[in-house]
């Protein structure tokens, strides 16, 4: 099936690439790979949620939040190789998650991403994973998440 058909099938859609904060682009293809820059949880120019998972933040708007950060490193995936029919398998993903000292879910809250990748791929979409807490992020966003996936060889 047809990666965009499937979304569709899914009821996601892809944003346009969320502009980055500061100097660096949102992916880089090189070879059959594509680095995916950090992605916050920003929708309609808007976060999602601010603040720390445990905290203001619960646990299940952490998940959403990595949700839409992973269809957000989608777009910048599709936006250097044209469309995600290109993409062979997601290799890795590395989430951070803005959490309180006592919080200890974050594997949970980055399975919001994996398990989004799971449903669109199917077993190309199985990957490794780091899931890290972390004292603070930029703008106080709850996850921000980064991937590498591999594309076909051109």
């Amino acid at each position: 099936m047809k990666v965009e058909a499937r979304l569709k099938e899914l009821k996601l859609e892809l944003p346009p690439v969320p502009k980055p904060i500061a100097e660096y682009i949102p992916a880089k293809k090189v070879g059959d790979l594509v680095y995916v820059s950090g992605q916050g949880p920003i929708k309609d120019g808007e976060f999602l949620y601010i603040g720390k998972v445990g905290g203001r933040v619960t646990l299940e708007e952490g998940y959403q939040c990595a949700e839409q950060c992973c269809l957000n490193a989608l777009a910048a995936v599709k936006s250097v190789v044209g469309s995600l029919d290109e993409v062979e398998e997601i290799v890795k993903v590395r989430g951070f998650v803005n959490s309180r000292d006592d919080f200890l879910k974050q594997p949970a809250v980055i399975n919001g991403a994996s398990e989004i990748l799971v449903k669109i791929f199917g077993e190309k979409g199985r990957h490794a994973r780091a899931a890290l807490g972390t004292s603070v992020l930029p703008d106080d966003i709850p996850v921000e998440l980064e991937m590498i996936v591999k594309v076909k060889s051109k």
